[in-house]
């Protein structure tokens, strides 16, 4: 099998890199290898829980579109390549040629190293749709669950399998929820949207043992406590997908990411990657980044996709921001660039302004929320390093325009002098505008 471009990984970036190189090279015959039949959309697997009820209602559902395409798919795991011969072998057997590759593998949970993590009914949460049946069906048929883990993943698996009656606990060894992209304050107040819906939250505290024989029984904190369960969810984070890499000779950093440059290109020529499996470094330190998000992971796509065949897409940012937004209860919660906690760790000098307002006016509207806003700001030259955000539903979009500002080098100035639009049935009133409130703060 003889292809153009073959692109390894069926996921958000796969996706994307397979359409992306069919945008900008129609002429070339382009190969999609996948593990499995059906893909998740990612950030929704939380939800079949209750939410969207089954897994089958979080299908990605972008098979047909392939061949409507006109790109060719291909059921198979890639074990093994030559890239001086720019070939790949499948675990079918098949030989596959190439001229460009694109690296998509994505990320698998990480197990932590507790005793008892082997038993019966303890889970992770990947992206594998028959690996969620199964857990599926378990949490429909217990009473107790326990997630250990109070990252994103963590919380939205909590809210939801609180949603359909379960006695929940979540575990977090951290002070507060959410730790890397929200200060405690703003992880105080997801804890108490949690706990109005009767979800039992534990912070600081540590799972040192899954209890049991066979089957899970409960846990056992570093207090001594224990927690009765019938089914444990470990949301302990992800690794990347870099085995393939590794096998075809790549580079592969400390944290096991593939190491590309600023164009998605690996260490051999004609080789890119993209997604989870590819380190990032953080937009404002420069640091090495453990990020994985599927709106990351796309943007690697459309860049490796677009540069092929040289470099026609410039990429002009500098970094990888840690853009972020969630649903806890009744609230959502976004987040974009460096905490104030990490920002001090880190040594910049900061100030930081908040202000909430109503986001309809006059708040009498059924569906205001109140919009909180952080925003944390370089104390001599007032740029903005990070925001957190809560309130309702416009907060995603919110954290999305703050995003394009960090990324563009935005001040205090620019947003308490910005130009806004306002209606009652969409905004906060135009007197309070939150963002250009709390930036007045600093002035």
């Amino acid at each position: 099998m003889k292809y153009d471009v073959v692109v390894v990984g069926g996921g958000p970036a796969g996706l994307v890199a397979a359409f992306t190189t069919k945008r900008f090279f129609g002429d070339k015959k382009i190969l999609v290898i996948k593990k499995t039949e059906k893909e998740m959309v990612p950030c929704g697997i939380p939800y079949i829980f209750h939410t969207l009820g089954s897994v089958e209602n979080d299908y990605m559902g972008i098979e047909d579109r392939f061949k409507s395409a006109g790109i060719d798919l291909l059921i198979d795991e890639v074990v093994d390549g030559n890239p001086d011969e720019k070939k790949l072998l499948a675990k079918s057997g098949k030989e596959i040629s190439y001229d460009k590759l694109i690296i998509a593998t994505g990320s698998s949970p990480n197990t932590p190293k507790i005793p008892g993590v082997d038993l019966k009914d303890v889970f992770t949460v990947p992206k594998e749709a028959d690996y969620l049946k199964l857990l599926h069906e378990k949490v429909k048929g217990a009473k107790d669950v326990v997630i250990i883990g109070g990252g994103f993943i963590g919380v939205e698996v909590a809210d939801e399998i609180k949603k359909s009656g379960k006695n929940v606990t979540l575990v977090e060894i951290m002070d507060s929820l959410l730790p890397v992209s929200f200060d405690p304050d703003f992880g105080e107040l997801a804890r108490k949207e949690l706990e109005s819906d009767n979800v039992k939250v534990l912070t600081g505290r540590k799972v040192t043992e899954i209890l049991g024989t066979e089957k899970v029984e409960g846990v056992k904190l570093d207090s001594g406590e224990t927690i009765p369960a019938d089914v444990v969810v470990l949301a302990t984070g992800y690794r990347p997908n870099s085995e393939l890499a590794k096998k075809l000779g790549l580079k592969v950093t400390e944290l096991g990411f593939i190491e590309t440059d600023e164009y998605m290109r690996t260490s051999k020529p004609d080789i890119f990657a993209a997604g989870d499996c590819v380190q990032h470094k953080d937009f404002l330190t420069g640091k090495p980044s453990r990020l994985m998000l599927a709106s990351a992971a796309v943007f690697d796509a459309r860049i490796a996709a677009s540069n092929l065949y040289g470099l026609k897409v410039i990429r002009t940012n500098k970094g990888s921001l840690n853009a972020y937004s969630t649903v806890i209860g009744s609230k959502a919660f976004g987040s974009v660039g460096i905490t104030e906690r990490i920002a001090k760790e880190e040594g910049f000098e900061v100030v930081v302004g908040k202000a909430e307002a109503p986001d309809r006016h006059p708040g009498k509207f059924e569906d205001t929320s109140k919009l909180l806003v952080k925003l944390i700001f370089s104390e001599d030259s007032k740029i903005l390093l990070g925001a957190q955000v809560c309130g309702g539903k416009s907060v995603g979009e919110i954290v999305n325009l703050i995003s394009l500002g960090i990324q563009k080098g935005i001040t205090a100035n620019d947003l308490f002098t910005m130009q806004i639009g306002t209606h009652p049935l969409l905004t906060s009133a135009p007197t309070v505008y939150p963002l250009a409130k709390a930036a007045e703060m600093v002035l």
